[in-house]
């Protein structure tokens, strides 16, 4: 090992000399055999070796010439080999990365020197590890500082010798990657209004590798719209064309990158051509090497978001489609990654690396609606074309599938047309391979040609559901996804047409013998519960006993999306699978997961929220197993929040804490409070919660303030004695969180108030003030999503239901988005709240109803069936207003409903 000795000795010597000597600097012999050595040994594949040499690493890192041994190796020392090389100049970037503020002057300037007159090196994995290491000292702050690196490197362009153009031309493409924003600012004297011009002189360069740099170095200006290229856009794409059929692969995939993101900036320029460049993208979507395809497939995902997609691509349909198709089937090394010939697995433990990392989502309190659906926050589904997760690298299959998927929410029905015909063929091609891109194919047109498809699905529903038994694990993976794409339509037939043999099927295929078919089967049966609810309720037996049986089978990766099925089925059957026998079958394996899992482990947050769903659905049936979970819950909470005031304390000495367990243990309280009701007041009495919860209704996390306000709202309404001690600390907490902005944490504490102001009555009065403001806001507010905006109703309106004369002032600011949040939601108890509350005020306002009244009357109409003295409260105001304006009044006012309002309220309430 160096000696520490020696390189200190040899830089106190060097520091008695004045630093401009850098160029003198020499090695000494026997340090640099020590660095040789140590580059030597961290090529072991030994992990203690591997330790050992990062420990005298770290060490030498206190010298400062270390880095001038380091550099000197990189580039003069050419009688070693070249990894040993190159690895000795990835050393050196990682400590410019980290120590670069702390290099003295001279180390740094001999450093950059050394850089600049090697780049030329004839070996291109140096040339290449110089340009790493020049872009690294650059994106330190260091363009400013080493002004002439550019104009440098820009002239190093024009070397007569290859490996002196192609290495700065490497250099300046990872600058471009790494510091394009600021090679566009005036800091620097703008130099792109000289780079790009010099760059596009290289198009036509004779070496494909010169080429394809030049455009990978302007490629990215486009998406930022940089000026100096905007302003030489044309030649940029006369170039481009120029470059369209380069031999080069490299060239094509660069291209094709350009044309997709110019498509997205810059369609104006590319439309006068738009034909061509389809055609030319066509070609490219086949190309040879598959690079370049998946490059060329981008453009049909980019192109569909556009608004002219439908007009210029309906006349390639008949070319693109069958193109996308070919693209769908797996390729060979798709097969040998996805170990496709292995038909059983089931035995073989995964390999922990291949575990994606879960993320938690915080409970969200949202209406029922008419359709039937609770609209949780208005996100995209995630059930989308993820097939193959093991690839989870993008890849051609997926790229094509995903670009057929979106062209069908564009052309709808129409790319049938072109489907149906390919679809015949490949769903009963004897080739495994393409019946399998065929069943891909129909999932991925689901759901945007879902109305055209309805008249082939008496026939497809069946096949596909034959398919599930295929003696290849992938066509039945395939078609578990497939199938759930459809599941909508399953569950609108009579349930023993098609509902009953897919489920059967998807029974026997989570119990498959292998891990991917277990895991689609797993996926497809969550979805198929989310539809079908309670039409699943006469099979209860048969599903919980298949799903009992799986936790036996499954392994650990698979074990995580079971919990999550059996939580969906819970949520979907609800008080149904509160009955003995079922609970019997389902809770021991549960609980026994649930004790032999530590309180650190992540496998806690699947099985939590299963527990959660399962403890709303089984009500009292939950009871025998609620003390220990309970207490479990409150523990969890209780170590984050300490972990984090330590962390807070001693941040060097005790990490920080994850808040998710804090989290899911908040939403499985939630759950608890929900199914138990006033059960659980014996646990809250018997702990400490309510500290807790205030603790956390203050936490910096959002996620953790939504959880703990959904949990304040479940425990007001199971056991508000406990609560109500509490209410004066908890209510200006929740009126500093009506912040809209975090959609999810206000949409909680809003409705977390109007629980509170139902056990409150007349007593909320002080606290008004601190909310009312802040909800009027939010109602009024443009683009808040619906959830939102029907929970802020509710809780105004439950306001305005215990302190009348507190909120009936303000009734104008407000009735007109109040009333058209709520026509849509379901006759339900927060509704009938509500409307009392609302009918209260105007009875105390009656001049705040007047402008919008026409309003009130439709949101009158949206009730089904209300309790007979809410019926008489509407008839009362309804003919309040008709006898105070008058017959001809009202009938002129009444000329304005739709004809369906008129009729509604004529038959209901005689107006």
């Amino acid at each position: 090992m160096l000696k520490a000795v020696d390189l200190v000795s040899y830089s106190e010597r060097e520091r008695l000399l004045p630093y401009k000597m850098e160029c003198q600097w020499k090695p000494d012999e026997q340090g640099l055999q020590q660095i040789l050595q140590l580059l030597k040994e961290s090529q072991s594949p030994d992990t203690s070796t591997q330790r050992s040499v990062q420990q005298k690493l770290e060490q030498l890192n206190q010298y400062p010439d270390f880095n001038n041994y380091l550099i000197f190796v990189l580039t003069k020392l050419k009688t070693e080999d070249e990894p040993t090389r190159s690895l000795s100049g990835l050393i050196l970037k990682n400590n410019v990365r980290a120590h670069y503020q702390n290099f003295p002057n001279g180390v740094s300037d001999f450093i950059k020197n050394e850089c600049l007159q090697n780049i030329g090196d004839s070996s291109p994995l140096i040339r290449a590890t110089v340009g790493i290491l020049i872009t690294t000292i650059a994106s330190k702050g260091e363009l400013q500082n080493w002004p002439e690196l550019l104009p440098k490197l820009c002239l190093l362009l024009d070397s007569e010798d290859y490996n002196t153009c192609e290495g700065a031309f490497g250099a300046l493409q990872k600058i471009c990657e790494d510091s394009a924003e600021i090679l566009d600012s005036d800091m620097l004297d703008r130099p792109l209004n000289v780079m790009i011009p010099k760059f596009l002189q290289f198009f036509k360069h004779s070496s494909p590798k010169i080429r394809s740099h030049a455009i990978a170095c302007v490629n990215q200006f486009i998406i930022s719209r940089t000026q100096a290229l905007m302003l030489h856009i044309d030649p940029f794409i006369e170039n481009l064309f120029a470059l369209a059929g380069d031999e080069e692969p490299e060239v094509r995939k660069n291209v094709c990158r350009a044309l997709v993101m110019l498509l997205e900036v810059r369609l104006d320029r590319l439309l006068p051509h738009m034909h061509n460049i389809i055609e030319y993208m066509l070609q490219r979507t086949q190309d040879q090497d598959e690079n370049v395809a998946l490059e060329a497939c981008e453009f049909w995902l980019t192109l569909a978001e556009q608004p002219v997609c439908k007009e210029v691509l309906c006349g390639h349909l008949p070319k693109l489609i069958p193109v996308l198709v070919n693209g769908m089937k797996y390729s060979e090394i798709d097969i040998i990654l996805l170990k496709g010939d292995v038909e059983e697995d089931e035995a073989i433990p995964d390999n922990e690396q291949d575990i994606r990392p879960r993320f938690h989502r915080s409970r969200t309190v949202a209406q029922q609606h008419e359709g039937g659906d609770s609209i949780e926050e208005e996100e995209e589904d995630d059930d989308d074309l993820d097939d193959d997760e093991t690839i989870s690298d993008w890849n051609l299959r997926k790229c094509s599938a995903a670009a057929l998927d979106v062209l069908a929410n564009v052309f709808r029905d129409d790319l049938l047309l072109h489907i149906l015909p390919l679809l015949k063929e490949l769903l009963f091609h004897p080739e495994w391979l393409v019946k399998e891109s065929g069943i891909l194919v129909l999932g991925a047109v689901a759901e945007g040609c879902m109305q055209g498809m309805i008249p082939y699905l008496p026939e497809l529903i069946p096949h596909l559901v034959l398919c599930l038994s295929d003696k290849k694990a992938l066509v039945r993976s395939i078609t578990c996804w497939t199938l759930s794409r459809y599941t909508h339509w399953v569950v609108s037939q009579p349930p023993d047409t098609y509902l009953k043999p897919l489920m059967t099927e998807l029974l026997k295929r989570i119990l498959d013998s292998n891990k991917r078919v277990q895991e689609a089967a797993c996926s497809a049966f969550a979805t198929l519960e989310e539809e079908a609810c309670t039409e699943l309720v006469p099979y209860l037996a048969y599903i919980l006993d298949t799903l009992v049986f799986a936790f036996g089978k499954y392994q650990h990766k698979n074990l995580l999306i079971l919990y999550d099925a059996i939580g969906t089925l819970a949520d979907s059957v609800g008080h149904h699978l509160n009955k003995p026998e079922y609970i019997q079958m389902l809770m021991p394996p549960l609980i026994q997961k649930w004790n032999q899992l530590k309180d650190e482990d992540k496998d806690l947050f699947p099985l939590l929220e299963c527990l959660s769903s399962v403890a709303t659905a089984l009500q009292s049936g939950f009871l025998p197993y609620c003390e220990p979970v309970y207490q479990r819950c409150v523990n969890l909470v209780q170590k984050t929040l300490a972990q984090a005031v330590l962390h807070q304390n001693q941040p060097e000495f005790c990490e920080a804490p994850d808040k998710d367990f804090m989290i899911v243990a908040l939403d499985l309280l939630s759950g608890l409070a929900e199914g138990l009701g006033e059960n659980i007041e014996q646990l809250v009495a018997r702990s400490n919660i309510l500290t807790l919860m205030y603790q956390c209704m203050q936490d910096k996390m959002p996620e953790v303030r939504q959880s703990s306000f959904a949990l304040l709202g479940d425990l007001t309404k199971a056991s508000f004695q406990h609560v109500k001690p509490c209410i004066a600390n908890f209510m200006p907490v929740l009126g500093t969180n009506l912040n809209p902005e975090l959609i999810s944490v206000c949409n909680n504490a809003t409705w977390a108030i109007g629980e509170i102001s139902i056990q409150m009555g007349s007593e909320m009065q002080p606290y008004v003030p601190m909310v009312l403001q802040q909800l009027v806001e939010i109602i009024n507010r443009p683009n808040t999503p619906k959830t939102l905006l029907e929970n802020t109703a509710i809780t105004i309106g439950r306001l305005g239901y215990v302190c009348p004369q507190e909120v009936a002032p303000m009734l104008q600011q407000f009735i007109r988005p109040w009333c058209t949040s709520l026509r849509n939601i379901r006759d339900n108890e927060e509704k009938d709240s509500a409307f009392r509350g609302i009918c209260t005020m105007i009875t105390v306002n009656p001049g705040g109803v007047v402008q919008d009244f026409i309003f009130f009357c439709d949101a009158v109409a949206s009730w089904v069936n209300p309790k007979d003295d809410l019926r008489e409260m509407f008839y009362k105001i309804l003919h309040g207003f008709k006898n105070q304006v008058g017959d001809e009044n009202w009938r002129r006012f009444s000329d304005q409903f739709p004809l369906p309002l008129k009729e509604r309220l004529a038959a209901l309430y005689g107006v």
